[in-house]
């Protein structure tokens, strides 16, 4: 009596143990063409088609950016950043690719002929953070944020995402943003960043006025009383350097202006602006 009772519970085991088989194999199968998909470099500095981005189901995913929209309003008037000629370059520094920078990598840029204090990503990030921190974009009154590095690659950025707050993990966030073209959420098919293609005023509302900040600039104007004296009706597009050094150079700049009788940080530009933007709009 035992012995087909064993008999039945031997047949149970070899058809679990098939099952297991070929859903590890599924497994196997599918963990190779995720590291197919995700060997492929696409070369940097070129914004990928639209046809493409559609037809890629498989989006490039990061831990760590998690979506935090906030109540976006479009009715009403709202803000767009600008940050010119960002210094984000991309390198194979030995047998890796890196985000060039002027603390690690002021050899290698010797060794190319190239001047270390260029190189400052930093920059971008410090003024990324204090754009998307800002009780602004809290408010949901900034519209968007684009990026154009010194090499003429432009990517937008996203008001709701959570910036890295730590240098390298932001490093290694633009390192794949520049190979892969974009940045996707985790568990959604919504792109954080992506690059997109020249030039930036394609994007920018009808009615917008775009204004310009240098240190050189002859007009020195108070930022709560400037943008006081804009319509309520008038998006702006404020146009930001985030370089060590030199002055933005844009055509489409409609006003060029000084904020201080002091050269100022790209950060404390920005956080001067978003003040009196807090102000006029009554945010708190």
């Amino acid at each position: 009596m035992v012995w087909p009772y064993a008999i039945k519970g031997k047949k149970r085991k070899t058809r679990e143990e098939k099952y297991d088989r070929e859903e590890d194999e599924e497994v196997e199968v599918e963990e190779k063409e995720s590291a197919k998909r995700g060997s492929i470099e696409k070369p940097q500095g070129e914004a990928p088609d639209e046809e493409e981005e559609e037809d890629e189901s498989g989006a490039h995913e990061l831990v760590g950016i998690p979506i935090a929209p906030s109540d976006q309003n479009t009715k009403k008037a709202g803000v767009i950043f600008v940050l010119e000629k960002a210094s984000l370059e991309v390198a194979k520094v030995g047998k890796s690719f890196q985000l060039l920078n002027s603390d690690d990598h002021a050899n290698f840029l010797r060794k190319n002929k190239k001047n270390p204090a260029d190189y400052r990503p930093d920059i971008a990030h410090q003024a990324l953070l204090a754009i998307l921190d800002s009780p602004v974009n809290k408010a949901g009154r900034l519209q968007a944020v684009y990026v154009k590095t010194e090499k003429g690659v432009l990517f937008e950025v996203k008001p709701h995402v959570r910036i890295p707050r730590t240098y390298k993990r932001f490093s290694g966030i633009i390192l794949q943003l520049l190979q892969q073209h974009k940045i996707t959420a985790v568990g959604k098919r919504e792109n954080l960043l992506r690059l997109i293609k020249n030039p930036a005023t394609q994007y920018f509302p009808v009615n917008s006025r775009k204004i310009g900040f240098s240190y050189s600039s002859e007009k020195l104007v108070k930022m709560s009383k400037y943008v006081d004296a804009v319509g309520d009706d008038v998006n702006l597009v404020f146009v930001v350097g985030a370089m060590a050094h030199g002055k933005i150079e844009t055509e489409y700049v409609d006003d060029f202006i000084a904020i201080s009788g002091y050269p100022l940080s790209a950060a404390m530009c920005i956080a001067r602006i978003t003040e009196a933007l807090a102000e006029k709009w009554n945010i708190l």
